[in-house]
C-alpha cells in the first residue's frame, strides 16, 4: 500500500506540515536601517564605520555605552505609533531612550559630521535591508542650536522640513530627497524619524552636519569648519563633503529581537546627500563573509529537520498499528 493511502499517515503528515512551514517563517521579519550619508553617530561609530569610528567622539560615545555599537541599524521602539516626543525624553533624542545607545546623546561639537550647503538638495541615503512602507520625517535643529547641550525636542521645529512617504529600496538604501533649509550656518543635527506603517516599530537616528556659507546665493558650499575624522572623501557632487567612508558591505541581518523600550537595555548593540550632481556612494555590496546563511535561517532550518523526522517516526508507528 502506498504509503501516503493510510488515513493515520495522511494525518501525521497533515499536522507536521503546518509546523515546518512556521518554522521556515519565522526568519527576520522587521526592517533595519540608519542614514549612512548624511552619515549618522550609530553609523559613523560602529565597527563598519572606518576612519570616522576612530575619532575622539566615538571613542568617547563607545566607552559611555559600555561597547560597540555593533547594531547600527536596529535603533528602534515598538508602538511609538507618532508620539514620538511623549515617549523619547529630551536629550535622548539620539539614542531613542535606549540605554545600548545611550552614548550617543553625548552633548559635543566634534562628532563626524557632514558638511552641506543651506537652502541647497539633499538626498538622504538611508540604508535598509528589508524593504518595508513607512514615512521618514527630517527635522533640522533650529538657528541657534548649541551642540555642547543636550538635544531637546525644543531644538527642532514643530514641523519636519522634509516628509517621504513610501521610497523606492534601491541597491539596498532608500533615497530620501528634499531641499535643505536656508538659513542655517555652522554646526547643526539632522534629525531623522522613520515610523514604519508595515511594522510596529519607529527608527530613530542623529546626523552632525556642518554648513558653510554659500557663494553668490548659488548653494555650493565654501568648505566649513573641519571635523573630527575628516577622511577627505569629497563628493563630486556640488557642496557636500562627509567626514565618514560609505559602508563598504552590505549592513547584516540581525535577528529578529523585538526592540527594546526606552528604560530597558537593548539586547542588540549593532544616506548619500547629494545636490543634482554624480553620486560618488560606492552602493552597498555583499563581502564573502556575509555571504552563508544568517543564525535564524540556520537554526530554522534544524529546528525544521528535527520536526520533520519526528513527523516521519510518528507516521512509521501509526502505520505499523
Amino acid at each position: 500500500m502506498p504509503w501516503m493511502s493510510s488515513p493515520r499517515t495522511a494525518l501525521a503528515a497533515t499536522a507536521v506540515t503546518p509546523l515546518l512551514l512556521t518554522l521556515w517563517a519565522s526568519g527576520p521579519a522587521h526592517a533595519h536601517g540608519a542614514p549612512t550619508d548624511p552619515v549618522s553617530r550609530v553609523y559613523a561609530c560602529s565597527p563598519d564605520g572606518g576612519e570616522a569610528s576612530r575619532s575622539t567622539a566615538c571613542r568617547a560615545a563607545v566607552a559611555s555605552n559600555g561597547g560597540p555599537f555593533t547594531a547600527w541599524d536596529n535603533l528602534r521602539i515598538a508602538n511609538v505609533n507618532g508620539r514620538d516626543r511623549q515617549v523619547v525624553p529630551d536629550g535622548q533624542l539620539c539614542s531613542g531612550g535606549l540605554p545600548a545607545y545611550r552614548g550617543l546623546d553625548l552633548a559635543r561639537a566634534d562628532w563626524p559630521s557632514t558638511r552641506l550647503a543651506p537652502g541647497a538638495g539633499l538626498t538622504m541615503r538611508y540604508v535598509s535591508t528589508i524593504p518595508h512602507t513607512g514615512t521618514f520625517r527630517l527635522y533640522l535643529t533650529k538657528p541657534g542650536y548649541d551642540p555642547t547641550k543636550p538635544l531637546a525636542w525644543s531644538d527642532l521645529p514643530e514641523r519636519p522640513f522634509a516628509e517621504v512617504k513610501d521610497p523606492a529600496l534601491t541597491d539596498g538604501a532608500y533615497r530620501i530627497r528634499a531641499t535643505l533649509p536656508s538659513d542655517r550656518s555652522g554646526r547643526h543635527v539632522l534629525f531623522t524619524i522613520w515610523q514604519n506603517s508595515s511594522t510596529p516599530d519607529t527608527y530613530y537616528s542623529c546626523s552632525d552636519v556642518v554648513f558653510a556659507a554659500s557663494r553668490g546665493g548659488s548653494g555650493e558650499g565654501e568648505g566649513g569648519a573641519g571635523t573630527a575624522a575628516a577622511t577627505g572623501n569629497a563628493d563630486r557632487g556640488k557642496g557636500r563633503t562627509t567626514t565618514a567612508p560609505s559602508p563598504a558591505t552590505e549592513p547584516r541581518e540581525t535577528a529578529d529581537t523585538p526592540p527594546a523600550t526606552p528604560g530597558t537595555t537593548s539586547s542588540q548593540g549593532g544616506a548619500e546627500s547629494r545636490h543634482a550632481g554624480h553620486d560618488s556612494t560606492p552602493v552597498a555590496s555583499t563581502g564573502a563573509a556575509d555571504t552563508g546563511p544568517s543564525a535564524p535561517l540556520l537554526a530554522g532550518g534544524a529546528a525544521a529537520m528535527l520536526v520533520l523526522i519526528g513527523g516521519a517516526a510518528l507516521a512509521l508507528r501509526l502505520r505499523r498499528r
